[in-house]
């Protein structure tokens, strides 16, 4: 053990914390179909909540500590598996099991009677362990593995209804997708092991750490390295261009979109930065702030246009991820952590309150045999009659996403758009943009929540079912949705962020964290931002409700601009011709390039080969065998006949020798 600390009892109820859903885990994957109610998933993960909020009071405002273990040795390096606990590490370790336990117990009801749940809390468990290891752990190795399989779960609760093609479709692409991000992680990963030789955090990032010591490392190398990561953190939070597979991840269980895709798993990336944050220099911090501006804005406008009220509040995670992107691209993390904490409360409420929605809404399409989209807002309406608890909590936590006064989205949006606003008032009228887009995103932001609000709870039904019928199934959910949602509801008001519910500078969080800012603070902005923010919300939902509440909506929802907008300006169709397309044209090109260039150059070489062979052949059979086989000939020829000069006969013999002497004899006659 490197680190000298006396607090054991710390490492192991941090050990204990994550590795509580992974013997869930096992002990589900064990047990199979028979372990269906949820029991050991749903105790594991409270049991995790109860170590991790121990973990944060002895952590809080206390000096990083540090457990490390030898692990391997690769050549000259040694590494470490390791256990890094901060304040950043308390709230997100305290924030995923708090999101979790809830989401569980509503699961109970809402996957009840569906074939595959046994897999379901097995497949939950497994995020839970990957996402709290993720958290705690001391290198960027570890950490590059706990991401992964973070993402493998998430795959597997994507697809997790596998017989149905849109299903397997949108694992699919989210596995693609996200290896992109991957890659960008193991590059920067690379890049910090070449140049430091270490993976460690503490050693690199603390405050007398290798990079505040390192001069010689060049621009370009921290800029890469940065950006490198960025691109990690853009595939796993979501960021525009590689935002495409969050909405099509809806597929997966409604509870699994509120944790997963929604609350923790999409707030790896901003983690992520916050975690590596002094590596980055100016030029990687624009960069961020900029990719999260535009994702911002161009996720909000995606929302408008939606119908699938699953995909509305997707789209609307991905444009609040891009606030948070800003934020650490300013260099103010902590609003980028406050507005995480706050959003993962509202918008997991959101997500759960949409699944009570569709649950009702299923139940109607079962019991009256009707052919209809369940979560189409266009199938809604005065829903509120027969849901009302679920109306106002859902309306709650939407004016939490929209920003509204009292509750804690109010805190934290406004908390990041001032800082934004200080942040660009130091570097000229250009950099003015970024915060003057944030604000037409959040009245935006506004309009699409109430417009989900007003469509859904409340006019006229839109279905012929409800009118006219005494009794039909859509009614309230049970208390185990129920009582989660109340409790999402009760922490997305302020009191559990600061007791002042008009200044997030009283805000524990932002004091916990304590991160010093580049720029100046501007107290007229305190003022003056949250005036027009609220003003501008007020002015939204005031014409969503005329507009969809009073049914006086003066557009052509047909329109060539809402068409585009519903399609995400066409950004899968360009991927699909360009990318995709691309892509198998190449291969189809690669393949026609090896049947008949590289074949043909094979087949060609072949048969010269073989007619080479063939001509050797011949030359062999009848020249080289010809010539051999004549002079076997002749000799057997030869030798016949000097074996016929001896017979054994004398008088032979005598004519022989008669013979040669005649010879000899005209020989010396005539020479």
């Amino acid at each position: 053990m490197l680190a000298a600390t006396p607090h054991n009892t710390l490492l192991y109820a941090v050990i204990a914390t994550v590795c509580l859903p992974l013997l869930a885990f096992i002990y589900q994957a064990v047990k199979g179909r028979s372990a269906q109610t949820g029991i050991p998933s749903i105790t594991a993960i409270i049991g995790s909540l109860l170590l991790a909020s121990y973990i944060a009071v002895q952590v809080w405002n206390q000096p990083p500590i540090h457990f490390q273990y030898s692990w391997f040795t690769l050549g000259e390096n040694t590494f470490y598996i390791g256990i890094l606990l901060n304040n950043l590490t308390a709230l997100m370790l305290v924030l995923v099991p708090l999101i979790a336990v809830p989401v569980h117990i509503y699961s109970t009801a809402y996957m009840q009677g569906d074939a595959g749940i046994h897999r379901y809390w097995m497949y939950l468990s497994l995020f839970c362990f990957a996402m709290l290891g993720l958290l705690v752990v001391d290198n960027l190795l570890l950490m590059y593995i706990f991401w992964e399989l973070v993402g493998f779960a998430s795959y597997l609760l994507i697809g997790f209804w596998y017989t149905r093609e849109s299903a397997v479709q949108a694992n699919k692409k989210a596995f693609l997708i996200n290896r992109i991000g991957d890659l960008g992680f193991l590059i920067g990963i690379a890049i910090i092991f070449s140049e430091f030789g270490t993976l460690d955090l503490h050693a690199l990032f603390s405050e007398n750490g290798l990079l505040s010591q390192m001069d010689n490392l060049s621009s370009t190398w921290l800029t890469a390295a940065g950006i490198a990561f960025f691109i990690g953190a853009m595939a796993k939070s979501a960021q525009f261009p590689l935002h495409v597979w969050l909405p099509d991840a809806m597929e997966g269980p409604t509870a699994v979109s509120s944790l997963i895709h929604a609350a923790t798993m999409v707030a790896a990336g901003v983690f992520l930065l916050a975690r590596i944050f002094p590596l980055f220099n100016e030029h990687a911090l624009l960069v961020i702030s900029i990719v999260g501006t535009l994702t911002a804005c161009t996720a909000a406008c995606f929302a408008l246009a939606q119908y699938d009220i699953k995909k509305i509040l997707a789209y609307s995670t991905i444009s609040q991820l891009g606030y948070m992107m800003v934020g650490v691209g300013i260099g103010a993390y902590d609003t980028a952590i406050f507005h995480l904490l706050t959003h993962a409360f509202f918008k997991c409420l959101l997500f759960l309150a949409a699944g009570a929605v569709i649950h009702e809404m299923q139940h109607l399409k079962q019991h009256v045999q009707g052919d209809f989209d369940p979560q189409d807002l266009r199938n809604m309406g005065g829903l509120k009659r027969w849901m009302p608890k679920t109306a106002i909590l859902m309306g709650l936590a939407s004016l939490a996403l929209a920003g509204f006064p009292l509750t804690s989205g109010f805190l934290s949006k406004d908390a990041l758009i001032i800082s934004t606003f200080e942040w660009a008032s130091e570097r000229g009228l250009v950099y003015q943009l970024i915060p003057a887009l944030l604000i037409l995103v959040s009245i935006l932001t506004a309009f699409y929540s109430a417009r989900l609000i007003f469509k859904a709870f409340f006019g006229e039904p839109r279905l012929p079912y409800f009118h006219g019928v005494e009794k039909h199934p859509v009614h309230e959910p049970g208390a185990s949705m129920l009582w989660p949602m109340v409790f999402l509801g009760i922490c997305c008001l302020f009191p559990l962020f600061s007791l002042n519910p008009f200044s997030s500078s009283h805000s524990w969080i932002l004091s916990g964290l304590a991160v010093p800012h580049s720029f100046a603070a501007i107290h007229a902005l305190h003022l003056l931002i949250p005036s027009m923010l609220v003003t501008g919300t007020v002015l939204s939902i005031t014409l969503a409700w005329k507009w969809y509440a009073q049914d006086k909506y003066p557009l052509n929802a047909q329109s060539a601009l809402m068409l585009a907008a519903e399609k995400q300006f066409y950004i899968n169709e360009f991927n699909q011709r360009i990318w995709v397309n691309g892509i198998l044209g190449i291969a189809k090109g690669a393949y026609w390039l090896d049947r008949h260039i590289v074949d043909g150059l094979v087949q060609l070489f072949a048969g010269c080969v073989q007619y080479i062979s063939k001509v050797s052949s011949w030359v062999d059979t009848h020249i080289v065998d010809g010539l051999v086989n004549g002079l076997a000939a002749l000799t057997y020829w030869l030798g016949n006949i000097f074996r016929q000069a001896q017979n054994g006969k004398i008088q032979s013999y005598f004519l022989a020798a008669f013979f040669t002497l005649f010879m000899g004899l005209l020989y010396l006659i005539f020479s």
